[in-house]
């Protein structure tokens, strides 16, 4: 895997000297990010080495370099899902990528159910922890001891300085925010009443169809990692509705302009 790695790095590095100095991954309805930044080069992931193909309607597909206020960061506009068919390997193809290029540190955002009782539609979630439900590893098999240690530490999966200066930020911009616990599932269907109550039981306040992959892969190679959630549809088995996807959309793109500010904003502090 690391000479396809190394080949889609050589390939970018082709096309373009920019070295990024954070990465950000974009989830669902939640591109409106894109609009803040200052393009420089845009590859579509068709044109990359080994780059996979995102399947998902709503999902772009792209490589974006560019500045972000003041800061240099790479964007992937568009992600990949377990539930496409593609192996963890494929899913986190990216990440690694955009370690090779350079960056510092990994923005991870993604639409979500809420399970906890207490929150809104279109809230934020600032992800403190996570439980993994997905059914496989992005580290299984050899390791490969060029990008990070056979057993990686996950006592603290996402940056605690990060997470405390995004409390602060949306405090300061009156943005609608929650923390908690994300809880990964391998999808692509919803869950059932009586899963989403176990769900609850273990821990859960959201539950999604991404988002552990990647920051597994970056704390494997040492990149300090901040992921949000989007609550996107409300998982409360006594008040459980139809899910509706234009609906799930909507909620995304209310929720837009205050993820955006917070990225943008936490990114510019480092």
């Amino acid at each position: 895997m690391i000479e396809k790695i190394k080949e889609a790095f050589e390939f970018i590095r082709n096309k373009s000297d920019f070295k990024p100095e954070f990465g950000i991954v974009l989830g669902t309805g939640l591109g409106g990010l894109v609009e803040e930044l200052q393009i420089s080069e845009r590859l579509s992931y068709e044109e990359i080495p080994h780059f996979p193909l995102s399947t998902v309607e709503f999902h772009s597909g792209e490589l974006l370099f560019g500045i972000l206020g003041e800061k240099k960061v790479v964007v992937m506009h568009g992600r990949f899902h377990y539930y496409e068919g593609y192996n963890m390997e494929e899913v986190t193809f990216g990440i690694r990528v955009m370690k090779l290029l350079g960056i510092e540190k990994l923005f991870v955002s993604n639409a979500a159910g809420g399970l906890n009782p207490d929150y809104s539609l279109s809230d934020l979630m600032i992800i403190e922890d996570h439980i993994n439900l997905l059914p496989e590893n992005p580290l299984r098999g050899q390791n490969i001891h060029e990008l990070g240690d056979r057993f990686p530490d996950m006592s603290e999966p996402y940056d605690l300085v990060l997470i405390d200066q995004a409390k602060k930020i949306v405090k300061e911009e009156d943005i609608p925010c929650q923390s908690g616990v994300y809880t990964a599932v391998q999808g692509p269907n919803l869950e059932t009443k009586a899963e989403y109550k176990f769900l609850r039981i273990i821990g859960s306040d959201a539950v999604g169809m991404s988002t552990i992959p990647e920051n597994i892969v970056a704390r494997h190679m040492g990149l300090p990692c901040f992921a949000v959630s989007v609550i996107t549809d409300m998982c409360i088995p006594e008040t459980l509705e139809k899910a509706d996807i234009q609906k799930i959309i909507g909620a995304a793109k209310k929720a837009e302009p205050g993820m955006t500010k917070l990225i943008s904003r936490l990114i510019n502090i480092q």
